[in-house]
């Protein structure tokens, strides 16, 4: 049968109807965004002297991250862009297909949704696979000899994630968003532990101090450090492609009462421990753990094992999402499409959709190797696409909202300066691994075309 846009399940506006709603888009949704301290002040501790940056750098840094996830998230995705959706579904076909059929340049609108799209699906196969294996490290903290098995333990562990999808994102989100909850809690109370080992971190909350690091003249460093702050929101393109699974309340709701305000206590938490010239156990070389007591690290490194797997639920989820919008409007064959929840449209499964990134994923993991491997490729398609959605949403915000253009022309402005930023800073990965998901959207986004140009050519 032929796709057919229907309006997305809302559920009952009671109290319980939305904390379920949105303990289970914890596991679904949050999952990306939320992992993400694992890795992204790593990484930006790398750039800025390892262990012992400079306090100005170290909190130039962490005030980057915490507005950046203000600025992209709370007020870019959050606010924004999931009013816009398309008989309840989201993402950047979604806002797509709304303006295509009230704007004049639709050709235009089109190729810059296909794009988008198609580059979110090149950083969907690495999700999978850098959560996983970044997870699987971290053993390595305990236990020193299980290294060598951390590459063939991903492949089984990707294999069953892949093969639990056809239970539908209701379930799963039923079984794992209570271990995200968990989660949540666990990192916002070690962040508390280390801000108050170094409550002066706290500065950063003033943007001041990150537009003062940003044009202090630090060069390739600072564009290096602003490639790290960006992993901090790499989950953030995937929630809004997810809006159909659980609807913009219970994501709001989430995100406003639990995910922020965990990720920006960790996030400052790690700074704080850094900075406060703690004791650091030299073989633990990730900030994040340093949080955490000697006798807790074990549970610990378990419990993001488990989390960082879940991460990979977000990007799969959004994938088949897109995928059955692609088909709606004709830029896809028909594919077999089973409705895994009697309650929520959007909860749907596409079993050659997740097959085939289960076997991209699956080469990606092997031929990298390495999660710091995978880190080189990370984050170029995902920039890419989040400025193609602020390029949308500023059509959407002045065609469909109506907004007075010197309003709508600001705030795209905005949000397309710190795209822009983000994506000067991630084509320093493209000789490093960056091309590898840009090769993949370029395909998909090649077949999307063919397939258009095809379905025009038979009705006519």
């Amino acid at each position: 049968m032929p796709a057919q846009t229907t309006k997305a399940f809302q559920p009952a506006p009671t109290q319980l109807s939305m904390l379920a709603l949105s303990l289970s888009a914890l596991g679904v949704v949050f999952g990306d965004i939320g992992t993400s301290p694992l890795y992204t002040l790593k990484t930006v501790l790398d750039v800025t002297g390892g262990s012992h940056p400079e306090p100005a750098a170290m909190l130039g840094a962490l005030s980057l991250i915490l507005w950046t996830l203000v600025i992209v998230v709370s007020l870019k995705y959050v606010t924004i862009a999931l009013p816009f959706d398309n008989g309840g579904e989201g993402g950047i076909l979604a806002l797509m297909a709304l303006l295509r059929r009230m704007h004049e340049r639709r050709p235009l609108i089109m190729f810059i949704g296909l794009c988008g799209a198609a580059l979110l699906y090149g950083d969907a196969t690495i999700t999978p696979a850098i959560s996983v294996m970044s997870a699987l490290e971290g053993l390595h903290f305990v236990a020193p000899h299980l290294q060598r098995y951390v590459l063939p333990a991903t492949v089984v562990i990707l294999v069953a994630l892949f093969a639990v999808q056809q239970q539908g994102t209701g379930r799963i989100g039923r079984l794992l968003g209570p271990v995200m909850l968990i989660w949540f809690v666990t990192i916002a109370l070690l962040g508390l532990r280390g801000i108050v080992q170094h409550p002066a971190v706290l500065w950063a909350l003033n943007p001041a101090v990150g537009l003062r690091y940003l044009f202090s003249g630090g060069g390739i460093i600072t564009l290096l450090v602003v490639g790290g702050v960006f992993l901090c929101v790499t989950g953030a393109e995937a929630l809004y492609a997810d809006l159909g699974h659980f609807g913009r309340v219970p994501i709001r709701l989430a995100w406003s009462c639990l995910v922020f305000p965990a990720l920006v206590l960790n996030y400052a938490g790690q700074a704080g421990y850094v900075l406060s010239g703690a004791p650091i156990d030299s073989n633990i070389s990730h900030s994040f753990y340093h949080l955490c007591p000697a006798p807790l690290l074990l549970p610990l490194v378990l419990l993001a094992t488990v989390a960082t797997v879940i991460a990979s639920q977000a990007v799969i989820a959004g994938a088949f999402s897109m995928t059955r919008q692609a088909i709606q409007l004709g830029l896809l064959p028909r594919l077999q499409i089973i409705q895994t929840s009697a309650a929520g449209h959007g909860q749907i499964y596409l079993p050659a959709v997740n097959w085939l990134l289960m076997l991209v994923t699956l080469g990606l993991a092997i031929g990298f190797g390495s999660s710091s491997g995978l880190a080189a490729a990370y984050g170029i398609a995902v920039s890419t696409t989040m400025l193609a959605t602020t390029v949308l949403l500023f059509v959407a915000m002045r065609e469909i909202w109506k907004w007075p253009l010197p309003v709508v022309i600001a705030i795209a402005i905005g949000f397309a300066a710190v795209d822009a930023g983000f994506l000067s800073a991630n084509t320093l990965k493209i000789a490093q691994g960056g091309w590898v998901p840009l090769l993949l959207g370029a395909l998909i986004c090649f077949v999307m075309l063919v397939w258009r140009t095809h379905n025009a050519g038979v009705q006519k």
